[in-house]
């Protein structure tokens, strides 16, 4: 069992949520030379032991897919880029878009204190939830630590032997204060934690009667009609079409199916079910300023930095960074067991490239996760 030094699941941290690796690409190509490069990364990972890869690009009305390996290893089933997967870290821009939509509907602000929506939920080994803003949840400077460095839950999940457990969103708070003290005051720095996002989902209820869930599929889902799209609850497996999920065990000898997976430890933090052309609608959706106020639109792009570099920046429940060839994109990156899942968008909405892959054993920085995330890069970088 890895030290919970090194037990960071959703996102590894800022590396993998930003993910940008060196690897450039041909500027003012097409798409289907932007095509070729995430076909080729994609054939990589399948090389560096992935099953499957998918993935779309796509510029103005122009979109093409890509396809490696098997969804399914009991049948060989092809992968098909039309297939669900679990989107982990990237369910934060929805729960972000929903706390935005309350704002604008003036039923809380951003400069709220998570006190006032909830009270005594973060009141322990030093932290105030009266000293932080839901704002500062949204991005990751709450000071917060995470719960999944957790013995208790990090054994749970990582085995992945109790899929139907209860993981109360109070409970995951609760073992990430005994964590450690602040090491930071709210708003000083950027943090990357799961439990600023538990949080703002508990905010969603407080603030609705609602189960983020509800809010989602009521704001989002529903009104977008993104038909693939689901935010699970409490049922642990999926439905219809959709990616087996694998992870590495015994030092990578042997892959184990975990597509069955405890929906329960991520909930508004990485919970929800999707596809590429889904994702794709959301995030332009999202980044075209169609589901928020111009208002909360700027709110939602406002960045703090991610470390000491100037390249790499965090919004409310998104990304940004620049790429090697020089562009800026709107990025976010989902891992939970089994699966990872990246997208990358121009800030005009009309350049997008995504990627998911059906194999993750709560490790970062893997050949396979370089190599598809260079992908990506040049696939953007060729649009």
């Amino acid at each position: 069992m890895k030290s919970p030094q090194s037990a960071r699941m959703i996102a590894i941290g800022a590396s993998l949520v930003l993910g940008a690796l060196a690897g450039a690409g041909p500027a003012n190509a097409d798409v289907p030379t932007a095509a070729g490069a995430l076909q080729a990364s994609a054939q990589k990972g399948i090389a560096d032991g992935y099953p499957a890869v998918i993935g779309m690009v796509r510029s103005g009305d122009t979109t093409q897919y890509v396809a490696a390996g098997t969804g399914d290893r009991a049948t060989n089933a092809p992968a098909d880029p039309k297939a669900q997967f679990r989107i982990g870290s990237n369910t934060k821009a929805f729960t972000a878009t929903v706390v935005l939509q309350l704002e604008a509907q003036g039923k809380l602000s951003l400069d709220d204190t998570v006190g006032t929506w909830l009270p005594g939920a973060v009141d322990a080994n030093g932290y105030d939830g009266n000293k932080i803003t839901i704002r500062e949840l949204l991005n990751q400077t709450s000071g917060l630590p995470d719960y999944d460095t957790s013995s208790t839950f990090y054994n749970s999940y990582a085995s992945n032997n109790e899929p139907n457990r209860v993981w109360a969103p109070q409970t995951l708070v609760d073992l990430a204060l005994a964590q450690h003290r602040p090491t930071a005051a709210p708003g000083q720095q950027f943090s990357y934690a799961n439990t600023n996002f538990v949080l703002a989902g508990m905010v969603i209820k407080a603030a609705t009667g609602n189960d983020p869930a509800i809010e989602i599929q009521n704001r989002i889902i529903g009104p977008l009609g993104l038909r693939n799209t689901s935010f699970p609850t409490s049922d642990p497996t999926l439905h219809g079409n959709y990616l087996h999920g694998y992870e590495y065990q015994w030092l990578g000898l042997a892959l184990r199916e975990v597509t069955v997976s405890n929906v329960q430890a991520f909930g508004s933090a990485g919970a929800m079910v999707s596809t590429l052309d889904d994702l794709a609608a959301f995030d332009r959706a999202l980044i075209g300023g169609k589901l928020l106020p111009p208002a909360q639109e700027a709110e939602l792009k406002t960045t703090v930095p991610v470390g000491n570099g100037t390249t790499t920046r965090y919004g409310l429940g998104i990304g940004q960074y620049q790429l090697p060839c020089g562009q800026w994109v709107w990025t976010h990156t989902g891992a939970v067991l089994g699966y990872i899942s990246t997208w990358e968008i121009s800030d005009d909405d009309t350049k997008q490239a995504l990627v998911a892959n059906n194999e993750y054993h709560l490790q970062g920085n893997t050949q396979g996760q370089t190599d598809i995330q260079k992908g990506v890069n040049n696939a953007f970088c060729a649009l």
